[in-house]
């Protein structure tokens, strides 16, 4: 089994395009989503119509759930940008994506965590908002219960794998379109992935071990700056054109 996995899109069609691209490259047809495609400041319209045209696994990212489900008063403004872009059959879609799901039998999908889909998984966040890795018992506490042999999730936009102690692997294959963003849950925090390209994974099975390979993908993010600049988003501008908010 090999096959792509991507995540964190936010509306960053340049990005997923130049990802796609790339994984089509490497002879790969499969491609597994992890959510959250369309919310930022950028053009949710041109990137969920690339999604829809993928034949991907999907799952439900959380800000899927805040443009489809939020009244427009409640929305962060990344989502009420995405809700104004979006068509109706695009939303449709967004709000027909399962929670979680499992791929080939053998790969548990999932956006953030099986409980909660705006909860870091592999990564914590201290009250002084620096962000770092979780214990090890807190990451199987959270596996507890899933009989795949992968799982594989998103949402901190950070690039990772752990090998959980009984074999069992969680990989997050980073974000394709969004190298930074400021959060307040649980405390308010910055995370940066200090890079400006396009991030997703390659996956497979040898035998009965899974092997991941992170890729970084070159695309025009300086275009998708600009974007974000004319959508007055700065802090966006500045996490796309360097992969650091300053």
């Amino acid at each position: 089994m090999r096959f792509a996995a991507i995540a964190d899109v936010h509306g960053n069609h340049f990005a997923l395009e130049a990802v796609v691209a790339d994984i089509r490259t490497q002879g790969i047809t499969d491609i597994v989503n992890l959510g959250d495609m369309a919310s930022g400041a950028l053009d949710a319209r041109r990137a969920v119509d690339i999604m829809m045209g993928l034949n991907a696994t999907n799952v439900r990212g959380n800000h899927d759930r805040y443009i489809t489900d939020y009244k427009l008063d409640d929305m962060w403004p990344s989502d009420r940008l995405a809700h104004s872009q979006l068509e109706p059959e695009q939303m449709d879609w967004l709000r027909a994506l399962p929670f979680s799901t499992i791929y080939q039998g053998e790969v548990y999908l999932v956006h953030a965590t099986p409980d909660d889909d705006n909860t870091y998984w592999m990564e914590a966040v201290t009250p002084e908002g620096i962000v770092h890795m979780a214990a090890i018992e807190a990451i199987e506490e959270k596996a507890k219960g899933i009989t795949q042999s992968l799982i594989l999730c998103a949402h901190t936009h950070i690039a990772r794998s752990v090998r959980l102690r009984d074999g069992r692997m969680i990989v997050n294959p980073g974000s394709v379109g969004g190298p930074g963003y400021r959060d307040v849950t649980p405390y308010p925090h910055t995370l940066e992935v200090g890079t400006p390209d396009a991030c997703y994974a390659i996956i497979e099975k040898a035998g009965k071990r899974w092997q991941v390979t992170f890729r970084q993908v070159p695309y025009d993010h300086q275009a998708m700056a600009e974007l974000a600049l004319e959508n007055q988003r700065p802090e966006w501008a500045s996490a796309l054109a360097t992969g650091w908010i300053r």
